[in-house]
């Protein structure tokens, strides 16, 4: 199964994260599912590496680059029905606002993949066709 990575999911796979457990750490080593990272993580994690908000053992650049071709993961652009799908999305109350989980949000919706993450808020977007993998 394709499975889109959030992007702490990612994170704590990448720095061996004690959080990464349960069914998230069985669907994420399963040899059987193909792991997709996102562009907007991407562009997330070096966010806010450049603001100093995110320590990574290398820079960004080198980061992606090693994860990228330890664990095969495919990468997923960014396109334009990603970006216009985002409009129908709304601002649930028990959701965020995190422009980044949005766009994964949308990305996992357009694309018909579920998204692996431990963010629970992500549950509020179900009902548009979102399929979360906790």
């Amino acid at each position: 199964m394709r499975l889109l990575i959030d992007t702490h999911v990612l994170l704590w796979a990448a720095l061996a994260d004690p959080r990464l457990r349960g069914q998230t750490r069985d669907d994420f080593v399963d040899p059987n599912n193909s792991l997709v990272v996102s562009v907007a993580t991407m562009w997330e994690i070096s966010i806010k590496y450049a603001l100093g908000k995110l320590p990574l053992p290398v820079p960004p650049r080198d980061f992606f680059a090693r994860e990228i071709a330890t664990r095969a993961y495919e990468v997923l652009d960014i396109q334009r029905p990603h970006a216009e799908r985002q409009a129908e999305l709304p601002f649930p109350v028990d959701g965020h606002r995190d422009p980044f989980a949005r766009l994964l949000v949308t990305q996992a919706i357009v694309e018909g993949i579920p998204l692996l993450s431990g963010d629970r808020r992500l549950n509020a977007y179900t009902a548009y066709g979102l399929v979360i993998r906790p």
